[in-house]
């Protein structure tokens, strides 16, 4: 987890000119909460404060507190705790709302889920993004067999939310899969661009050093037969949960 910190720590300064994933995610969070009350929310994982800014402005009277791991995001944002979503330094039972945007993916969703628990007053509410298996589907590809390094995260499927959900005591589990495309001109600025949203740190077994020449011409290659009028493609296979808590309901 330090190294994915420092790589979010890098990116704070640019990564608003690559988030437009982030946004569009946090679009379709917002949607899929229920209407309901909420005097403090909690937005983890906050990155720059764009979830922050959403929440405000439906919930305009909230107590809104804003956390991060990344010192960078937090200073970006305005402000806010740094803080890991595994180890949340709150209370229990403090908030309304636990909303986390495309945070869950970095860490331990069951771990995860269970703080958001622990946080949450009963019948409070949880609304998580997150990604599944099949993002970065196309970078996967073109990489396979130029070396032995990982370069796509082990992303855990979808039903793992629901399952943990389940077992922390959350109620009116929802879950719906989106599949979101980005494009872009080149290789260059497809990689730049997930550089900048911190995502360059894939794994323990990443590729530490350059592929050289050869390699990167083939990578080139791979990629440029993938492309379309749009350009060339990067999916997503987002997760969007939601969820009711309910301390009875705890699985023993």
């Amino acid at each position: 987890m330090n190294k994915v910190r420092i790589a979010f720590d890098r990116a704070a300064p640019r990564y608003d000119e690559a988030a437009a994933l982030q946004r569009e995610v946090g679009t379709l969070l917002l949607q899929s909460i229920p209407t309901c009350p909420a005097d403090t929310i909690l937005d983890t994982g906050c990155g720059t404060g764009h979830g922050t800014q959403l929440l405000r402005t439906r919930w305009p009277q909230a107590r809104l507190i804003a956390s991060d791991f990344a010192f960078s995001m937090l200073r970006t944002a305005g402000g806010g705790v740094c803080a890991d979503l595994e180890r949340l330094p709150f209370a229990a039972r403090t908030f309304d709302l636990y909303w986390s945007n495309l945070a869950f993916q970095w860490c331990d969703g069951e771990r995860a889920v269970s703080e958001a628990a622990r946080v949450l007053i009963p019948g409070g509410r949880l609304a998580v993004s997150s990604l599944a298996p099949g993002t970065l589907a196309e970078l996967d590809s073109v990489f396979s067999g130029l070396d032995s390094h990982r370069h796509v995260l082990d992303f855990a499927p979808a039903q793992t939310l629901t399952h943990a959900c389940h077992a922390a005591g959350f109620q009116e589990v929802t879950l719906n899969t989106v599949t979101l495309r980005c494009y872009h001109p080149d290789l260059k600025s497809l990689l730049h661009s997930l550089k900048s949203l911190g995502a360059n740190q894939v794994g323990s077994h990443r590729r530490l050093g350059l592929l050289g020449r050869r390699g990167w011409q083939t990578l080139e290659g791979r990629y440029e037969a993938l492309r379309s009028a749009e350009g060339l493609p990067v999916t997503y296979e987002v997760v969007v949960c939601t969820a009711k808590h309910d301390p009875s309901g705890k699985l023993a």
